[in-house]
């Protein structure tokens, strides 16, 4: 399996200094300061970048249980919010929300909410973060 790589650059102070990061493959990058991540500014984050793996390791591992179990999809549109809170007097990123909705032919909700709880236990970003964020999942057939 390959290695997945990016690089952070953060210059200055905490409260007045400026960061970018950049994907090893240069298929995204951005900048993010003190006021994008405590302050809900304009700009990115890693909380978001975090949340943007779960999206779409959560939706790749859905898509992919429901294939295996004969009910391929046609489309898997995922939301992960990542919420970052104070805990013990330090940031702390304490919950991922899953909203996901899908196009599965043949398949009722009973059978979405399931393979939806499997992917959201089993994902890779799910597994890595295990134990240390709360997760929900409000999971739909369209």
């Amino acid at each position: 399996m390959p290695t997945s790589k990016a690089m952070a650059v953060w210059e200055g102070r905490l409260r007045d200094g400026k960061g970018t990061f950049k994907a090893g493959s240069a298929a995204f990058g951005g900048a993010y300061s003190f006021a994008t991540r405590f302050e809900g500014k304009a700009g990115t984050n890693p909380e978001e970048l975090i949340a943007a793996a779960h999206a779409a390791c959560f939706s790749m591992a859905l898509s992919a249980g429901l294939e295996k179990a004969g009910k391929p999809v046609t489309r898997v549109e995922t939301t992960a919010a990542c919420t970052l809170d104070t805990v013990d007097g330090a940031p702390k990123i304490t919950r991922i929300a899953l909203t996901t909705r899908g196009k599965v032919p043949g398949l009722d909700q009973s059978g979405f909410q399931k393979a939806a709880e499997e992917a959201k236990n089993n994902c890779p970003v799910s597994k890595a973060l295990k134990g240390n964020v709360d997760f929900t999942l409000d999971a739909k057939l369209e």
